[in-house]
């Protein structure tokens, strides 16, 4: 009976699903397994089920003799090493539809959160000053105002049909730009990168962790963004240079940034920063910050954690 690893704890569905056909070794507990311990555990798996906080690089892949394929149940592939996968000829799945209408979700609630003040509102109600409406925490709103996506991939295209109800004027760019059908349904007009920076009252991030969008949002560009502009991550932190936005915020030129997403999750980055940026942290006033809950919907990790598992058998089992 071939084996088959689990990285992270999954519903128990999954687990009986996958032990109709294979020893399933899973791990149940609620913090990931470290590198070293799924290394070990997959010495001689034939498939395995990894989710964001694993990686899986060369070192990993030599000690693995008999793994055929690594199923993700993940939207992303930037902490696997598809190269020596495919030397290896291992197949690599994931799962990008399931997971892009909740991380739309959320990235509509930190856009709307950092803009209406709502973190610092909540704070001070409970801090017992507030004692009835005064006139505090006003903000421009979104009605109106240009919202300016940077990524048109399916994340990008489920925060366009999510925010057309709000009424605001949607731009986005992309290297490849959709056919004007889509524009038209989606309510929203292409623009240069330039262009799209110089616009933007909202500029959200929604670009895949790649050589060449690695801390795309750096000192040089955040310069070409409108002032006061309002920043929303919710693809990977280390498209943006944490740094660089703390700067930002702290000269005036940027608004606010609200993230579900940090530089020292990306494990593809080996001189990734320990934690967040502190100086970021420390400006509770211009910031709305998520534990990285894109997907954190209940029923939607299930059909995800199932589809993984389906890969698997789909693959292993013919």
């Amino acid at each position: 009976m071939k084996k088959v690893v689990i990285s992270n704890k999954v519903h128990t569905e999954v687990i009986e699903l996958l032990e109709k056909n294979f020893e399933v070794i899973s791990n149940q507990n609620d913090k990931p397994l470290t590198y070293e311990k799924l290394k070990f555990l997959c010495k001689d798996a034939h498939g395995v089920m990894v989710f964001m906080p694993d990686r899986i690089d060369k070192n990993f892949l030599d000690n693995s003799k008999n793994l055929e394929i690594i199923s993700g149940a993940l939207r992303g592939f930037d902490n696997i090493d598809l190269e020596e996968c495919i030397k290896r000829n291992i197949k690599f799945t994931m799962i990008p539809d399931l997971l892009a209408s909740p991380t739309a979700e959320l990235t509509l609630g930190l856009l709307i959160g950092l803009s209406r003040n709502l973190l610092i509102g909540d704070e001070y109600v409970r801090s017992e000053k507030f004692k009835g409406w005064e006139p505090k925490f006003f903000s421009n709103g979104i009605e109106g105002k240009n919202v300016c996506l940077l990524g048109m991939g399916k994340l990008g295209v489920e925060v366009a049909r999510k925010i057309k109800g709000f009424n605001v004027k949607l731009f986005y760019y992309d290297l490849q730009k959709l056919d004007s059908i889509d524009e038209q349904q989606l309510n929203t007009k292409y623009l240069e990168l330039n262009d799209l920076f110089e616009k933007a009252d909202y500029l959200v991030i929604l670009l895949p962790l790649k050589n060449d969008t690695y801390h795309f949002i750096n000192f040089e560009n955040i310069l070409k963004i409108k002032k006061n502009c309002l920043i929303i991550n919710t693809s990977r932190g280390s498209v943006v240079d944490e740094s660089a936005i703390a700067q930002a915020i702290n000269s005036g030129h940027i608004g606010g940034y609200a993230s579900d997403v940090f530089e020292f999750e990306d494990l593809s980055i080996k001189d990734r920063p320990k934690k967040i940026n502190q100086e970021l942290l420390n400006l509770k006033d211009k910031t709305f910050f998520t534990p990285h809950l894109g997907s954190a919907v209940d029923e939607v990790r299930l059909f995800i954690e199932l589809e993984a598992a389906q890969n698997i058998i789909n693959f292993l089992y013919h």
